[in-house]
């Protein structure tokens, strides 16, 4: 019998070639390609690492949503020119089949919040019709409604979709071939010589690594597991206090998301979303992301003022020569994926292939440049089951939050919560950001911040456009509050994580970790502020000068929350970081 490891390292490998082969096969149909993506996710949801109690029910869920897919598949063509509205009874149950599987796929893998959401959407779009007032709606056929969101692209298959097929896959694949070879340690390298012999040195190298390793995993639980494993040992070893050092690798650690070049799925989801190029995307990016870790560090020191953080030993650091041949492999993959886009001018997918090819040649050697075929093939077997696992964990989130996007977009109730966001907000531009914030934070202590950030921005994007944000400010600020759940209570998964493993109470650590993270609370509206501070491409000096008076605002809010100096020094300091962060250098000038 063959083994169940054996089958999933084939599955892994028929995803990696399917998802690569993509950006070089030419034109599939969307109706082609993403059943494909979605059947190609099903077993690793259902059946990985599903316990003997379950297996036969998530055999049934992933049959049942294959055979749905290759229906799809196999008849594209028949399917288009249906026009989203499904003939006879049997396609009515294969779209209610493909919506069960799909939401019970999202249940397993990440929990009920989400799926939650997106069954609430459907009974919205299918019984609407029986609510009074405003937020009812005329009713939807049953054919039509079903059909755009099972056999059209305005649902399972809509552009959302596209993206984790055509995009974020390819790069899940090259954050796979990275962190299985010596790039992750190179890491940890890289930021324990640049920062480990520094007071708080253990604390600024998670910051350090955590920004780096977060760039190309874009997870703050992947991130906390990952460098949380070696950083909270070693501050634990220098007498840190357990809530400080859980709060730093937790907060640390969701910057992850934010933190340029790559950004995880939710940078890729906003290209689609607003048209930007990626380019354009991390441009925007980049400063306010230096500055959330720029607070981090600051943090960190003020934070040495009321504790003795020591530095790394001179023992414990890594020789020089191991860590520039360490960075090295990392740095080659991210200079060929740079270079391939911002030079080349090629596509974000070609231009991570190229990473890829780079980077898994760099896994035919370790680190004393030694070759050895078993460690090849062990760490290539590593790539197929994460890359695989992990495409299908994000097509879980992507899929159920098409749901949510389909409904919206069929019903109107899009247009609907804009409206009562603007009436709510008597169309002024603060009030309508603080709801929206709220509304982010709410919604993403139980769902994944891409799917968050998707509903959202769904909702309360136009609002804020009609109130004059230009288009991608509008997308950042709530892309930023949809990663409020990480460290904010009751719900704050990267807070938990980190507890969990130096075995400390969760709520005192988020105490600390909302200290330390100030700037996730601040930044976004000192975006809306200095609204320069995103404009690196276009406007460098302008950027440059707004992120400065920004960066010294942080640093004053920071020691006054949380340096213990005497009470009346730290709210002078706290006014005075408000003021630099929120009045702009020309007070003559129009403010949002």
């Amino acid at each position: 019998m063959v083994s169940r490891t054996i089958i999933f390292l084939v599955l892994g490998a028929i995803s990696v070639a399917f998802h690569l082969g993509l950006i070089f096969y030419g034109l599939v149909p969307n109706l082609v390609a993403r059943p494909i993506h979605m059947a190609l996710a099903l077993p690793w949801v259902f059946l990985f690492a599903t316990v003997d109690r379950s297996l036969w029910s998530g055999g049934l869920f992933a049959g049942a949503g294959i055979l749905g897919c290759i229906y799809i598949v196999l008849n594209e063509a028949a399917l288009s020119d249906q026009y989203g509205s499904l003939e006879g009874g049997w396609q009515v149950a294969l779209a209610a089949v493909l919506l069960i599987v799909v939401l019970e796929m999202a249940r397993r893998a990440i929990g009920w919040p989400l799926p939650m959401v997106a069954a609430l959407a459907l009974a919205y779009g299918l019984f609407g019709d029986l609510l009074p007032g405003e937020f009812g709606h005329p009713g939807l056929p049953v054919e039509s409604f079903l059909g755009t969101l099972t056999i059209a692209e305005g649902g399972l298959w809509g552009s959302l979709t596209g993206v984790s097929v055509n995009i974020v896959a390819v790069f899940v694949i090259m954050g796979a071939v990275l962190n299985v070879g010596e790039a992750g340690q190179g890491f940890m390298n890289l930021a324990s010589a640049a920062a480990g012999r520094l007071k708080g040195g253990a604390a600024k190298v998670s910051v350090l690594s955590s920004a780096l390793f977060g760039s190309i995993s874009g997870s703050a639980s992947a991130n906390v597991a990952s460098t949380g494993a070696i950083t909270l040992p070693a501050m634990r070893k220098l007498g840190y206090p357990k809530p400080f050092a859980a709060a730093v690798e937790a907060v640390a650690s969701s910057g992850g998301q934010i933190m340029p070049p790559l950004m995880g799925a939710g940078a890729f989801v906003m290209v689609e979303l607003t048209g930007v190029p990626y380019t354009g995307i991390i441009s925007a990016a980049v400063l306010p992301a230096l500055l959330y870790f720029a607070a981090v560090w600051i943090g960190i020191n003020a934070f040495t003022e009321r504790f003795d953080l020591k530095g790394l030993a001179a023992e414990d650091q890594p020789a020089l020569r191991t860590v520039v041949i360490t960075t090295l492999f990392f740095a080659i993959p991210f200079m060929a994926l740079l270079e391939r886009m911002f030079i080349g001018g090629y596509t974000p997918q070609y231009a991570a292939c190229v990473a890829i090819l780079v980077a898994v040649l760099m896994l035919f050697v370790d680190v004393q440049l030694t070759f050895s075929w078993t460690r090849t093939w062990d760490r290539l077997q590593a790539v197929f089951l994460t890359a695989g696992q992990q495409i299908a964990m994000i097509a879980a989130i992507i899929l159920c939050a098409s749901i949510v996007i389909g409904v919206l977009g069929q019903t109107g109730l899009g247009v609907k919560i804009t409206s009562l966001i603007l009436s709510a907000s008597a169309s002024a531009v603060w009030p309508a950001l603080l709801l929206t914030a709220l509304a982010c934070l709410l919604l993403g202590m139980e769902v994944p911040t891409t799917a968050a950030y998707v509903i959202c921005v769904s909702v309360a994007g136009p609002a804020l456009q009609s109130l004059g944000l230009p288009l991608l400010q509008a997308h950042l600020f709530v892309f930023w509050f949809a990663l409020l759940s990480t460290i904010t209570p009751p719900v704050c998964g990267a807070v938990f994580i980190a507890a969990g493993m130096v075995k400390e109470d969760w709520l005192k650590v988020a105490v600390r970790a909302m200290m330390l993270g100030i700037g996730l609370y601040l930044i976004p509206l000192a975006m809306i502020a200095n609204p320069d501070l995103i404009e690196l491409a276009s406007a460098p000096g302008a950027a440059i000068t707004s992120a400065l008076k920004i960066g010294i605002g942080l640093a004053a809010v920071s020691y006054g929350i949380i340096a213990p100096n005497v009470i009346t020094l730290r709210v002078v300091l706290v006014a005075l970081g408000l003021a630099a962060l929120f009045v702009p250098l020309d007070i003559l000038g129009t403010q949002p």
